[in-house]
């Protein structure tokens, strides 16, 4: 049994897209000869709202290492996580490698300085990392060009390259994600692989019964539900989903019962979803709550909805790691998304094709409004739901950590 140290600042409880990342991963590799140990900072030391339940979806196998961070200043000068822990996890981890036997060190992105540890134990020990991707670390700014975000790229263009030159591998949610990377970076490709987030089908078998639905309270109420960020890169997908719903509504041709929540979408900076939702008449029917909602609450609302929508990126690289939320929710899904993205293709094996549009480059707001004005006009009246869920075996959390464990083994013998 070979071990990983694993090194990621939030851990559960913490209610954070990103800590489902080693969960779900680490829950599954011991099956595949790797025992990990995670590294991460107590949770006092987050700012995020916690979520106990988180609790009940971590294997006992991954053993759960804590240190310290720095606390938030006032004013908050220094929000991230990764940067206020960042000395307390290198001690850490160099007292964990003097104590322990530590074969690899894999440090999933963001928060994106973490990754800066690899490169430094590595030179101070000579033990392999690999860098995981589950966001680019630069990336296009087009929706965020504001001064922080100008200055989060630049620093990203100039530390990556240190952070990663020495990796043994390089891992992320698909190829995409970073293959720009390897590009930029190497000369000779280091060993890479992608696997998606995937998903644990333990966790779509919890089911709350004291929980709050959104809708609660509006009898009549028939909820189509989005959970999850709003993505820099969706704006054109949601202003003509609302674009076409006013066209519909207009012609007498919407259901008057249906209403659309979208949960958990974060404090992003660009405009928000109910300011889209004035613009096309349907502030009445359009309700947004931007906190994070606890993830298993999450699961249990997506199947007690009417409809779900899933709306991705018009970049091709995005994946879409909450499609498989959706589809497990066995909800009727519509879903809107670049045509080259890897979600597009787990959704059509599932034969969830039904509802689907995709981006083509150069598409426009009528463009994407004149797809989706028949498919919005069929899914108002579908009740069965007949998707091939079986087809999302090999997606699942184990065969990620199988692709993993794998990826570290070549590491490994090439470092050696």
């Amino acid at each position: 049994m070979k071990t990983v140290l694993i090194i990621y600042p939030h851990w559960v409880p913490a209610n954070l897209a990103g800590v489902q990342r080693p969960r779900l991963i680490g829950n599954y590799l011991k099956q595949f000869g790797w025992q990990p140990i995670l590294l991460t900072v107590e949770s006092k030391y987050y700012e995020e709202p916690l979520d106990p339940l988180m609790e009940k979806t971590v294997s006992e196998d991954i053993e759960v290492i804590y240190t310290k961070a720095y606390k938030v200043s006032k004013p908050r000068i220094i929000g991230d996580i990764g940067l206020r822990a960042f000395p307390f996890l290198k001690r850490r981890a160099l007292q964990l490698i003097d104590e322990r036997t530590i074969d690899f060190i894999w440090i999933p992105i963001p928060s994106f300085y973490t990754a800066i540890l690899g490169r430094k134990l590595h030179d101070k020990t000579g033990i392999p990392y690999g860098i995981d991707y589950i966001d680019p670390w630069v990336r296009s700014i087009k929706n965020q060009n504001d001064f922080r975000a100008r200055l989060s790229q630049f620093i990203a263009r100039k530390l990556e390259p240190y952070a990663i030159k020495k990796a043994a591998l390089i891992t992320g949610v698909s190829t995409p994600y970073y293959q720009p990377v390897i590009d930029r970076n190497f000369e000779s490709e280091p060993e890479h692989a992608g696997m998606p987030y995937g998903f644990d089908p333990n966790d779509h078998n919890i089911v709350l019964h004291d929980i709050r639905l959104p809708w609660e309270g509006e009898p009549l109420c028939k909820p189509w539900i989005y959970a999850g960020a709003f993505l820099p890169n969706s704006h054109l997908f949601l202003e003509s989903f609302f674009k076409t719903i006013s066209i519909l509504k207009h012609e007498r041709r919407w259901d008057k019962n249906i209403k659309l929540f979208f949960i958990g979408t974060g404090f992003y900076p660009a405009k928000r979803i109910t300011s889209y939702a004035e613009d096309y008449g349907l502030a009445d029917i359009v309700v947004e709550h931007r906190e994070r909602f606890p993830f298993l609450h999450v699961l249990n609302f997506l199947s007690k909805a009417d409809k779900v929508m899933l709306f991705g990126s018009t970049e091709k690289h995005y994946t879409a790691s909450k499609t498989f939320q959706c589809l497990l929710s066995k909800r009727p899904l519509i879903s809107m998304l670049h045509a080259k993205s890897s979600a597009v293709k787990v959704i059509r094996e599932a034969n969830a094709d039904d509802f689907l549009v995709t981006y083509r480059e150069g598409d426009t707001l009528k463009d994407i409004s004149e797809k989706l004005k028949p498919i919005l006009i069929a899914l108002q009246n579908v009740s069965d739901w007949n998707i091939k869920l079986n087809s999302l075996d090999k997606y699942t959390s184990t065969q990620s950590a199988r692709v993993l464990a794998e990826g570290m083994n070549k590491a490994l013998k090439r470092s050696y």
